[in-house]
């Protein structure tokens, strides 16, 4: 396992970008560098950052987008580096799900301070997600991959799995289509993919033939909650 804190750094000015990158490697990071506000998120499907840092004026998707994009996606953090020395962007960077803001210039120790607080404060902050959980007659042991209700086991696709443990993992909180598609599937919810209301539709079959058939419940205009007292 590499335990060297990986950034992603999104910035459109390729000099200033190459700097950042140098002064962050040679402080003990890994850095990839992407210019472009529209391809971030592929970095989450292909790669695994401990923490973003944004600028705000990019081409194809501003950093606002952007911030609003991952912060629906991933509780990685996010430290928004700009030039726009702005109170109401500032406002709006930290409403939109940034962690941290800083202006440029900035000093470059200053970037690494900010960045390592990010980082210990996500490390303190990162709820520790069982590897068995158990509600009821439920058990979903993620270690296994494996669901059973009593002495019942359920077959499921990874697919599905990786649904109901997301779900399980947030009981009692409502997830959002917008939250599930990007966390899941890593891709917007356009409106009309209907991937999701089928995998939701066939664990509650299956959940619902071994006898737990209300754990998934719709909340209608909101998403879905996964329901700790079915």
């Amino acid at each position: 396992m590499n335990l060297t804190p990986f950034v992603l750094l999104v910035e459109d000015d390729l000099r200033l970008a190459e700097l950042v990158r140098t002064y962050l490697q040679g402080n003990g990071f890994r850095v990839a560098v992407e210019h472009r506000g529209d391809r971030v998120v592929e970095h989450l499907q292909n790669e695994a950052p401990d923490l973003v840092v944004l600028d705000l004026n990019l081409p194809g998707r501003d950093g606002f987008a952007v911030c609003k994009e991952l912060r629906a996606a991933s509780s990685l953090p996010i430290l928004i580096v700009t030039a726009r020395d702005n109170d109401i962007d500032h406002v709006v960077g930290l409403e939109l799900g940034a962690d941290d803001y800083v202006v440029k210039p900035v000093e470059p120790r200053v970037l690494v301070a900010r960045i390592h607080a990010l980082l210990r404060r996500a490390r303190a902050a990162s709820p520790i997600e069982p590897r068995i959980q158990r509600f009821g007659e439920l058990t979903i042991n993620a270690t296994a991959r494996s669901v059973s209700i009593g002495n019942t086991d359920i077959a499921l696709s990874s697919n599905e799995f990786d649904l109901l443990f997301f779900l399980a993992c947030r009981a009692g909180e409502i997830q959002s289509r917008e939250t599930l598609y990007l966390h899941l599937y890593k891709r917007e919810y356009d409106g009309l993919d209907r991937t999701l209301d089928v995998r939701i539709s066939h664990l509650r079959k299956k959940l619902g033939d071994a006898g737990a058939p209300d754990r998934i419940r719709t909340v209608w205009g909101h998403g879905y909650l996964f329901s700790i007292d079915a």
